[in-house]
């Protein structure tokens, strides 16, 4: 059954109880997202953090802490070296950033020994994004790892993103390839790839999903737009993943949604062997929760 609230995820992950294993969770928002989770039965946790700054700030937040377990580490970068091993080695589920540095969060992640990336993998992020003026759940790639996606990054972000869409419930999602027109043109090399991209979906050289491209974003979330431009397109006006053609493009639209259209969002890092989540450090609650919530499903 598709999806089409992040808030419903919840009802998938109840009865499978995820393990989550927190790098460094010292913050309140971070203690509290996981303590929601784990109040609503909706997963276990673990934070490898300092327990007496943990004991702290839970106290000064009013935050329940009984409800995690917490395995005492001396400092930042055990605390991170700790919860990813947990995830390795296949005691949890899902790796979460708590107040550590993102430096020192993804060296864990990359790391060749215990880490989450398998050689040859494409490390990309994705987020599951509602709208209240867009008819169903929105999947962006990517608008915080990949500066300048590759037409094979973007092949292979459109991978991800499906696997992702699948898991909640959209069997055959509409992929569009953002540009800033609908046309090929030589000079624009996120055109090219777009209609590289598409001509591989015609030729089955992609599957299970629908592609388009290229594609402004009006005409790729606007059936208006679709309407007005005459588009001859599937995926024109009823999108469910958006491919952007850079960093600043998926992170300016990100940004918009959620700090202009009150979106709700989560967000997950992909391609490792296990969903990890990176939020900012000033996410708010929410936030982090939901992300969590998505990153569970998808693991």
């Amino acid at each position: 059954m598709q999806i089409n609230h992040i808030e419903e995820l919840k009802e998938k992950i109840k009865r499978q109880k995820k393990k989550i294993a927190v790098a460094f969770g010292e913050d309140p928002h971070t203690l509290e997202a996981v303590t929601i989770g784990v109040r609503e039965g909706l997963f276990t946790a673990v934070n490898f953090a300092r327990k007496s700054v943990v004991e702290t700030v839970a106290k000064e937040a009013d935050i329940d802490i009984s409800l995690m377990d917490i395995v005492n580490v001396p400092g930042e970068l055990e605390g991170v070296e700790k919860a990813v091993k947990e995830v390795n080695e296949g005691r949890a589920n899902v790796l979460m950033k708590g107040i550590c540095s993102s430096a020192n969060y993804l060296r864990g992640v990359l790391n060749k020994e215990w880490g989450l990336l398998p050689e040859g993998a494409l490390l990309s992020s994705a987020t599951l994004v509602e709208v209240p003026t867009y008819h169903k759940l929105l999947i962006m790639s990517d608008p915080g790892v990949i500066l300048k996606p590759t037409l094979e990054n973007k092949i292979k972000q459109i991978e991800y993103c499906t696997s992702v869409a699948r898991k909640i419930g959209i069997v055959n999602p509409k992929v569009a390839i953002i540009t800033a027109v609908e046309t090929v043109n030589p000079k624009m090399q996120s055109t090219i790839d777009a209609a590289i991209i598409s001509e591989m979906w015609r030729r089955g050289q992609i599957k299970n999903c629908i592609v388009d491209g290229p594609l402004a974003m009006d005409l790729a979330v606007s059936k208006e737009a679709a309407k007005i431009k005459k588009a001859d397109s599937e995926v024109a006006g009823d999108t469910d993943i958006l491919i952007f053609p850079d960093i600043e493009t998926g992170n300016a639209v990100y940004k918009s949604l959620t700090k202009l259209c009150n979106a709700k969002t989560a967000g997950v890092l992909l391609g490792t062997t296990a969903p990890c989540v990176i939020p900012s450090r000033g996410d708010s609650v929410e936030i982090k929760f939901l992300s969590l919530v998505l990153a569970a499903t998808i693991s």
